[in-house]
C-alpha cells in the first residue's frame, strides 16, 4: 500500500525583534604584547658574562659604550644555525664599518664553537652558555615541542643594543632568510 505524505502541524513561536547592538571602538592604541616578556625595547640589556671564542669572554661590562648585536641560536652545525651564522659572516664588513660587534650565543661548549667557527670561517665571537643562565636572563630559554615531544631549548632571537646599553630592537622567533638584512637596516637607523 502506498504511503501518503501528511503535513505536520507546527507551531511557530513569534520571534522578538533583535536588539540593535552598537559597538564603540576605542581610538586608543591597544598595547602590543612584548615580543619577549623579559626584554623590552628601550630598556637595559640584562647583565651577562660567558666564555667566548676570539675574545676570551663576552660580557655587558666589556661591551660598555659599544653598540652590538647578540643573537641566540639553538645549535652549532645545524642547517638553520649554519645559514644564520654564514649570513652574519657575509655581512661582517658592513657591521664592522658601522662599529657593531656581533656575538652568537648557544649552549654548545667552546670546543664545538671553535670547530664551527673554523669550518665556516666565522670571524665574530661565539659565546657558550652551557648552563642556560644568559638564555634565561634574556628570556630565550623556552619550552618547545617537536613531534609531540616537549623540551626546553633556545628560541632563535636577535637583540640590537645601542652604545648606552639599551635595547633598540628585538627579533624573536627569527626566520633565517632575510633576517640579517633586517638587522642591518635597524643598525643604519641608530
Amino acid at each position: 500500500m502506498p504511503r501518503i505524505a501528511t503535513k505536520k502541524k507546527t507551531t511557530a513561536a513569534k520571534a522578538k525583534p533583535a536588539k540593535k547592538v552598537v559597538i564603540k571602538l576605542s581610538k586608543a592604541p591597544v598595547p602590543a604584547k612584548p615580543v619577549n616578556p623579559k626584554l623590552k625595547t628601550g630598556g637595559p640589556i640584562p647583565d651577562f658574562k660567558m666564555p667566548a671564542t676570539k675574545i676570551g669572554s663576552a660580557s655587558r661590562a666589556a661591551l660598555k659604550g659599544k653598540a652590538f648585536v647578540i643573537y641566540f641560536y639553538p645549535k652549532d652545525n645545524t642547517s638553520g644555525c649554519t645559514a644564520e651564522a654564514c649570513d652574519f659572516r657575509d655581512s661582517a664588513a658592513a657591521f664592522n664599518k658601522l662599529g657593531i660587534t656581533v656575538i652568537g650565543v648557544s649552549k654548545d661548549n667552546l670546543e664545538s664553537h671553535e670547530k664551527f667557527a673554523k669550518k665556516f670561517n666565522l670571524e665574530f665571537p661565539l659565546a657558550s652558555d652551557e648552563k642556560s643562565k644568559v638564555c634565561e636572563a634574556f628570556g630565550v630559554w623556552v619550552k618547545k615541542s617537536m613531534y609531540g615531544r616537549s623540551y626546553m631549548g633556545i628560541e632563535r632571537t636577535t637583540v640590537l643594543v645601542d652604545a648606552k646599553g639599551n635595547i633598540r630592537n628585538i627579533w624573536s622567533k627569527v626566520g633565517v632568510p632575510g633576517h640579517v638584512a633586517e638587522v642591518k637596516k635597524a643598525i643604519a637607523a641608530l
